[in-house]
């Protein structure tokens, strides 16, 4: 069985985010209450108890080496803004490092989206799983309904490859239904070229 990925703190001008933990349950769960109007395609804890049980299972799932979970926390006010992880990863036969890892599960606070801390947090990201994990790929996918989060993606610089379809379980229904997967992609050729235009869009911010 792979071993779990390394903890670690990625930390840039706007967003630090943080191994998750449970004693981030009541500030998520007070980020996650300011406004859920965008949140109907995406599955976001509602109160601390419900945020605690999916803090325990997304650790739960990093022990068993499925995922890194981070929290995120603007700088600005020291609060905490959401979630992301890495998940999904693959070896390939012949190489010790990971060979592709998936950026996802993220959520943003409504106050703290398009505020620069997405697209800062996707860097951070992007640049460890590049430049310290080694990875080939990286992948990003959301539900292929969800017109803003494929419009963010594709503002970050990854390249859309298609829809998978009955790919994952959707959030937003009775009982469990498929849901159609938007996939995107950056590769370790195109890193470079994604990386400078995300650190130029960063810079062109206040």
């Amino acid at each position: 069985m792979p071993e779990p990925l390394t903890s670690v703190t990625l930390e840039g001008r706007l967003v630090r985010l943080e191994p998750l933990d449970p004693s981030h349950a009541e500030g998520l769960a007070a980020a996650a209450a300011i406004d859920r109007s965008s949140f109907s395609l995406t599955p976001v804890p509602d109160g601390v108890e419900a945020m605690r049980a999916y803090i325990d299972n997304l650790l739960a799932d990093r022990d068993d080496a499925e995922v890194l979970p981070f929290a995120q926390r603007r700088l600005d006010t020291g609060e905490l803004a959401g979630c992301t992880r890495y998940l999904d990863l693959h070896w390939w036969r012949g190489r010790d490092e990971i060979a592709e890892i998936e950026i996802g599960g993220t959520w943003l606070a409504s106050n703290a989206q398009r505020t620069g801390i997405n697209t800062e947090a996707k860097l951070l990201l992007l640049t460890h799983a590049f430049e310290q994990l080694g990875v080939w790929r990286v992948a990003i996918c959301t539900d292929a309904r969800n017109q803003q989060s494929r419009d963010a993606i594709l503002r970050i610089g990854a390249t859309f490859e298609g829809i998978l379809r009955n790919h994952r379980v959707r959030y937003d229904s009775i009982g469990t239904q498929p849901r159609q997967s938007a996939m995107y992609s950056v590769t370790n050729e195109e890193w470079p070229g994604v990386r400078d235009g995300l650190r130029d869009r960063l810079a062109a911010r206040p």
